[in-house]
C-alpha cells in the first residue's frame, strides 16, 4: 500500500472622434462608484424596514444573544479569544451608537446593534466569570488516600446498590479545602451518614474523566462547574466521627418521602412514583430508564415543566374553586390573586422538595411568571415569559446552556408556545358550538400535533448529545402525558394526604396500576422495529444550523419566519451525509472499535465496562453487541497485538493494536510498525515505531484525547479540538 498523507491533527483614417478606451474605463469606474457607496445605506434601509414591519417580540432575542455569548466562550479556546469576543461586542455597540447617532431612519437598527453587542459581550463575560469563581482544579493523578471530610450531599441510588456522597475535605499537602464525590456500597449506607456528618474513610480517587471519544459526555467539564476535584469509591469501612443532625432538612424529607412511596408501591412502578413525589430517580432500573428513553418518555422522569405545571395548576384550581364556595370571601378578595399565591407556594415547595435541579428551577420560574400574568389579567402564554425564565437560569447557571437539560427544556417550551400562539392553531382551538365528542377530538388531535412538533424540535438536540433518539415518541406521549398529568400525579398527591389518616392504600393501588401502564407503553414502544434512530456525532455546524433555523421559525412572525427552513434544510442535508467513523480509539488506548459492513462493530477488548461499550456503540451507530476482535476471522491476534486489514476509500489499511502492556523486542516492534498504517497502544511506544499514518500511543492520546478516524477522507477528529485552554482540560487521559 502507498503511504497516506499526514493527518491534520492539534496532532487608420482621419480624425477619430471616438473616446479613448482608457477614458471609457475611467468613466465606467466613476459610474460604479456611487452605486457601490450606496450599498451600505441601501442595506441599512432594508434592515430597518424589515425590523419595523416584522411585528415580533424582541425580548426573546435578547435571551438568544446572551446564550450565544455563553456558547461562544465554550467554542473559543483561549483567554485572548474570549477577551476579543467581549471587545468585539462592545465595539459593535459603540460603532452603532456613533454611526447612526441622530438618524431617524436608523432608530431600530441602531437599537438592535447596540443591544446585540452589549448582551453578547455580557454573555461571554458571565460564563467566564462563573468559570473562574466556581471551577475546581482536578487532582493531579489517581491516588488512594485516607481522608476525613464533611458530607455536603447524599444521593441514594438503590438501583446501583450504592449511595453517593459529596464531601468537603482538606488537602493533606496544600491544606486547601476541596470537594470530592465518592461511591459507597449500600451495606455501609447508615442513616447517620448524611448531610452534616463528618466521616473518615479510605478512598480511591481519580481526576474527573475527559470525554472517552469525540462527542462523548464531558464529565470533566460538568465536574469543573460543580466544583469537584476528584471522584472515586470507598475502600473498606467508613468511620463516623460525627453524625448528622438532619431532622427537618429538605434532603432528609426527600429521602423519607421517597422511601415511604416505595414502601406503598411495589416494583418499578414504586421507583417511578418516588421520582414523581420527591425527584429521587436513584431507584429506577436501567432497563426501565432505557425503555423510557427509547420511547421518547424520559422527560416524564425528570422533574421539570410537566410536573411543576401540574402541581401549580392543581393548587391554583383547587384554591380558586374552594374560595368561590364562600361568598364572604369571594366578594372581598380577588380570587385569582389568592389562587396564584397558593399555586406559587405549591410550586416553590415542590421545586425545593425535588432537589431544585436546573430544569425544575427553570420550570418554577416560568410558572411564577405565568401566575403573575394570570393575577394581572394578562396573556400567560408568551415567548417573553420563556425568555425571562431563560435569562434567570443563565444568569445563575450559565454553564447549563451547553447541557442537554437546558436545551431540551427550553426547546420544548418554545415549540409549545410558538405552536399554540400561531394563527392556525388559535383558529383550530377557538371556542365554537359543537358536541363534546368533536370538542374532545380537536383537543386530542392538538395533543398529538404538539407531541410531534416537540419531537421534531428535540430530535437534533437528542441526537447531538446522546446519538440516539426515539422515533415514536409523539405517539407514546399522546397517552403518556395525560396519564401522568391527570391520573398518576393527582393520585400520588391524594394518596399522600390520605396516608395522614391511614386510608391511602386503595389509592396507592391505583397509582401502581397507572404507572405499570406507563411502563408497558414505554417497553412496547421501544421494542417496535425502527423505534430508535442512531446517529454518529454530528458537527457543531450542523447542530448550530438546526438551532438557528428552529429559533427563526419560532420567534419571527409572518412570512419572514419561513426563512428558518433554509438553515434547517441545510442542517438536515449535512446530517444525512455525516460519516460513520471507521475507527474509534478511546482516550486511554485500551478501548478500540472498528466498524465493519456498516452495522457491526469489532471491539479490541471484551470490556465489562458498560460505559466504554455503550460509547463505542453509540458513536459508531451500531445497535448490536460488539464482536471481540480476537473472534473475527479477518483479524490475526497474538497475546500482544491484533492485526486487522480493512478496505476504505479504495485503499487497504493495516491496523496494529496492542492488547496489553507487555514489552517486546524493539527491532521486531519497529518492523511491525513499518508495515502498519495505524498503531494503537495504551503505553508509550519507542521512537523507532513509525507507522505510515498514525501512531496513537499513550503519549499521543494524553495530548489529543480520544480519536475518531474517517479513513476514506483520511481525517482525524480528536477530543482536544473542542477543549482549548478551559480549566477542566489538562491534555491527559489517565
Amino acid at each position: 500500500m502507498v503511504a497516506h498523507g499526514s493527518p491534520d491533527v492539534p496532532i487608420g483614417g482621419g480624425a477619430d472622434n471616438s473616446p479613448d478606451t482608457n477614458d471609457v474605463a475611467v468613466q465606467r469606474t466613476w459610474r460604479k462608484t456611487p452605486a457601490l457607496s450606496s450599498m451600505g445605506p441601501r442595506l441599512g434601509t432594508i434592515f430597518e424596514d424589515f425590523l419595523a414591519g416584522a411585528g415580533f417580540d424582541r425580548a426573546p432575542w435578547i435571551a438568544v444573544v446572551f446564550a450565544g455569548g455563553i456558547l461562544t466562550w465554550f467554542a473559543l479556546g483561549s483567554p485572548w479569544q474570549w477577551a476579543s469576543a467581549i471587545v468585539a461586542g462592545l465595539l459593535l455597540a459603540i460603532a452603532a451608537a456613533a454611526i447612526w447617532r441622530g438618524m431617524e431612519d436608523r432608530v431600530l437598527l441602531r437599537q438592535a446593534a447596540i443591544t446585540v453587542g452589549l448582551v453578547f459581550a455580557a454573555g461571554v463575560a458571565t460564563i467566564w466569570l462563573r468559570s473562574e469563581m466556581v471551577g475546581a482544579e482536578p487532582i493531579e493523578r489517581p491516588v488512594v488516600e485516607r481522608i476525613q471530610g464533611y458530607v455536603l450531599e447524599r444521593e441514594d441510588q438503590p438501583a446501583q446498590n450504592r449511595i453517593r456522597l459529596v464531601m468537603a475535605v482538606r488537602d493533606a499537602e496544600s491544606g486547601e479545602s476541596r470537594k470530592i464525590r465518592v461511591n459507597v456500597p449500600t451495606e455501609q449506607a447508615r442513616p447517620e451518614i448524611a448531610e452534616g456528618a463528618v466521616v473518615k474513610l479510605r478512598a480511591r480517587l481519580m481526576p474527573p474523566a475527559s470525554p472517552m471519544l469525540p462527542g462523548a459526555y464531558d464529565f470533566a467539564r460538568a465536574a469543573w462547574f460543580k466544583g469537584l476535584a476528584g471522584t472515586g469509591s470507598v475502600i473498606g469501612e467508613i468511620e463516623l466521627v460525627e453524625g448528622a443532625d438532619n431532622s427537618g432538612t429538605i434532603p432528609r424529607i426527600q429521602r423519607v418521602l421517597s422511601s415511604h412511596v416505595r414502601e406503598r408501591v411495589d416494583g418499578s412502578a414504586g421507583t417511578i412514583a418516588a421520582a414523581f413525589a420527591s425527584g429521587d430517580r436513584g431507584g429506577i432500573a436501567e432497563a426501565d430508564e432505557d425503555a423510557m428513553r427509547d420511547a421518547g418518555l424520559t422527560h416524564l422522569l425528570s422533574i421539570s415543566g410537566l410536573h411543576v405545571s401540574a402541581v401549580i395548576a392543581a393548587a391554583y384550581l383547587v384554591t380558586l374553586k374552594l374560595l368561590a364556595l364562600f361568598p364572604a370571601i369571594a366578594l372581598r378578595l380577588r380570587l385569582p390573586i389568592a389562587a396564584a399565591a397558593m399555586g406559587a407556594l405549591a410550586g416553590i415547595g415542590y421545586t425545593l422538595l425535588t432537589g431544585a435541579e436546573v430544569p425544575t428551577v427553570r420550570s418554577c420560574v416560568a410558572a411564577m411568571l405565568v401566575l403573575i400574568a394570570l393575577a394581572m389579567g394578562r396573556d400567560a402564554l408568551s415567548l417573553r415569559m420563556v425568555a425571562m425564565a431563560a435569562m434567570f437560569v443563565m444568569l445563575l447557571w450559565p454553564e447549563s446552556v451547553v447541557g442537554p437539560s437546558f436545551q431540551m427544556s427550553f426547546s420544548a417550551v418554545i415549540a409549545i408556545v410558538a405552536l399554540h400562539t400561531s394563527r392556525p392553531v388559535k383558529a383550530f382551538l377557538a371556542a365554537r358550538e359543537e358536541s363534546w365528542f368533536r370538542h374532545t377530538g380537536r383537543r386530542v388531535i392538538m395533543l398529538f400535533v404538539t407531541g410531534l412538533v416537540i419531537e421534531i424540535a428535540l430530535m437534533p438536540i437528542v441526537l447531538f448529545h446522546f446519538h440516539r433518539a426515539g422515533v415514536y415518541g409523539a405517539f407514546a406521549n399522546v397517552i403518556a402525558i395525560p396519564l401522568v398529568t391527570f391520573i398518576s400525579m393527582p393520585l400520588i398527591a391524594f394518596a399522600l394526604v390520605l396516608d395522614l389518616l391511614g386510608l391511602g392504600a386503595p389509592i396507592w393501588w391505583l397509582v401502581e396500576r397507572s404507572l405499570e401502564l406507563l411502563l408497558a407503553i414505554a417497553h412496547w414502544t421501544s421494542a417496535q422495529p425502527g423505534s430508535v434512530k442512531l446517529m454518529p456525532q454530528m458537527s457543531q455546524l450542523t447542530i448550530a444550523l438546526f438551532v438557528i433555523g428552529a429559533l427563526w421559525l419560532a420567534l419571527w412572525n409572518g412570512r419572514a419566519r419561513l426563512l428558518g427552513f433554509v438553515p434547517a434544510i441545510a442542517a438536515t442535508l449535512l446530517l444525512m451525509t455525516t460519516p460513520i467513523p471507521d475507527v474509534l480509539i478511546g482516550r486511554d488506548g485500551r478501548h478500540v472499535g472498528v466498524t465493519i459492513d456498516g452495522d457491526r462493530l469489532l471491539s479490541l477488548r471484551n470490556s465489562r465496562s458498560s460505559y466504554a461499550r455503550e460509547n463505542l456503540l453509540e458513536l459508531a451507530s451500531v445497535s448490536s453487541d460488539p464482536i471481540p476482535m480476537a473472534e473475527w476471522p479477518g483479524a490475526r491476534c497474538s497475546t500482544e497485538f491484533c492485526l486487522l486489514e480493512i478496505e476504505r476509500g479504495g485503499s487497504e489499511w493495516t491496523l496494529m493494536m496492542a492488547r496489553n502492556r507487555e514489552l517486546i523486542e524493539e527491532r521486531a516492534l519497529a518492523a511491525a510498525c513499518e508495515r502498519s498504517d495505524i498503531v494503537v497502544a495504551d503505553r508509550y511506544l519507542p521512537g523507532s515505531c513509525k507507522p505510515r499514518w498514525l501512531k496513537a500511543d499513550r503519549g499521543f492520546l494524553r495530548e489529543h484525547g480520544g480519536l475518531a478516524l474517517d479513513l476514506s477522507s483520511e481525517t482525524i477528529t480528536s477530543v482536544v479540538a473542542t477543549q482549548g485552554q478551559h480549566g477542566w482540560w489538562r491534555g491527559k487521559a489517565d
